[in-house]
């Protein structure tokens, strides 16, 4: 099995990257997030992997975070959900915001991601709210991720606190950029989405 890739870019598509290590070229599957974050081609880079072998094809898939490929891993484990549309949920939601809307049990954030319908997020929730609350003290839970998901949570908190409505809120913190890394920030970014500030 390949656990990681450490490498030059070698460029990529809108579904993989090309990454060249020692003089070969892998193929690596990655949500559009991790894509975005890629360094310029030429530039070295680690990616963490998981080889899915099917009867028909073999496919490397690859993410920039432990966490991500943690919650990857847990995602093709469920009955239904394969690599196309774990990839599709991590691209849809960071991983701590994916786990919140899983531990709140919120079925349309989680039936959002292109390729699940309500059945499949339902099962989703149903299969993997138990585990992951189980996965505390694994790469998944660490205190980055925790405590990034206390920000998020509290930053929709204090939106709902003032007046806005669930749905206002989830919409106004989806898409958060990774600079905003405080509970303040995570709030301005929602407020200036809203037309508040």
């Amino acid at each position: 099995m390949i656990a990681f890739l450490k490498g030059r870019v070698a460029g990529h598509t809108p579904e993989a990257a090309f990454i060249e290590v020692s003089g070969m070229g892998f193929s690596v599957g990655m949500p559009a997030r991790d894509l975005a974050r890629l360094p310029e081609r030429g530039r070295e880079v680690m990616v963490y992997t998981h080889l899915a072998v099917r009867e028909d094809a073999m496919a490397l898939y690859g993410f920039l975070s432990q966490e991500a490929h943690a919650l990857f891993l847990r995602l093709i484990g469920v009955s239904g959900v394969g690599p196309k549309v774990a990839l599709a949920a991590l691209s849809t939601f960071k991983p701590e915001e994916l786990v919140s809307a899983i531990q709140a049990q919120d079925v349309k954030a989680v039936s959002s991601i292109p390729g699940v319908g309500k059945k499949t997020a339902q099962r989703l929730i149903l299969e993997l709210k138990g585990s992951l609350a189980e996965m505390q003290g694994d790469t998944l839970f660490d205190e980055q991720l925790a405590q990034a998901s206390q920000r998020l949570q509290g930053a929709r908190d204090a939106l709902l606190a003032m007046g806005f409505s669930a749905a206002e809120a989830d919409l106004a913190l989806k898409g958060v950029p990774d600079s905003a890394d405080t509970e303040g920030a995570l709030l301005q970014y929602a407020l200036k989405r809203l037309g508040s500030a």
